[in-house]
């Protein structure tokens, strides 16, 4: 099997993706570049139950240099996201690997006319802001370069409205690092709007506590 340790760790982080309830079904899709070739993607196929996915099942996509997507290796077709992936990798070199989920609460904080998603505990701070992007057709170019653009040069997460969350990183512990404290984020702001007592960080507090995380000094 080609490109067998890439699709290992695509398959063991959609797998935890679905432990820790961050994915349900087949909703949600990950990819990862190939470490030896930065235009060859491992991306979870399309329509597939992951309880039971085999490291084979994951597919293979070249980024061509046109702007196209080939579907090179794998019994089932990529992701019908593969379009909105492909836009961050492209447009992200230092990007390698990227988590789209259908996260509950990361969902529910892009609703409403001015949605924001703010940090409530510092560790939270390393993935603000947080850009929302408006409702596009899920799978199409649109929705992707929206996405890419919300992104931006140096984001890490943004939230789809009515559809969920995407993040990326350098690496897939960085990804699945970004996407767990986003929704661990939404989950604070949920519950705690719900409760009355919805407080988060002051931001000359993030902005410090952003300081810190970058200069590699966060507690």
């Amino acid at each position: 099997m080609n490109y067998e340790n890439t699709r290992k760790i695509v398959l063991e982080a959609i797998l935890e993706a679905v432990n820790k309830g961050l994915i349900n079904g087949t909703s949600g899709n990950i990819t990862m570049r190939d470490p030896e070739n930065p235009n060859i993607v491992a991306i979870t196929p399309s329509g597939i139950s992951y309880t039971g996915m085999t490291a084979g099942d994951i597919a293979i996509v070249e980024l061509k240099e046109d702007g196209t997507n080939e579907w090179i290796e794998g019994p089932y077709k990529p992701s019908s996201e593969l379009p909105m992936h492909a836009a961050v990798l492209r447009s992200r070199p230092d990007v390698n690997a990227t988590i789209h989920t259908h996260s509950m609460n990361a969902t529910i904080c892009a609703m409403g006319e001015n949605p924001e998603l703010r940090p409530i505990t510092p560790p939270q701070c390393e993935f603000t802001p947080i850009a929302i992007v408006s409702f596009t057709m899920p799978g199409s170019n649109e929705v992707a370069a929206k996405v890419a653009a919300a992104i931006g040069e140096t984001g890490s997460v943004c939230l789809i409205k009515n559809h969920g969350m995407f993040t990326c990183g350098k690496d897939m512990k960085s990804a699945m690092h970004a996407t767990v404290y986003t929704e661990e984020m939404a989950q604070t702001t949920v519950i705690a709007k719900t409760l009355g007592c919805y407080e988060p960080m002051p931001r000359e507090a993030e902005a410090a506590m952003q300081a810190l995380i970058a200069a590699d000094k966060a507690v």
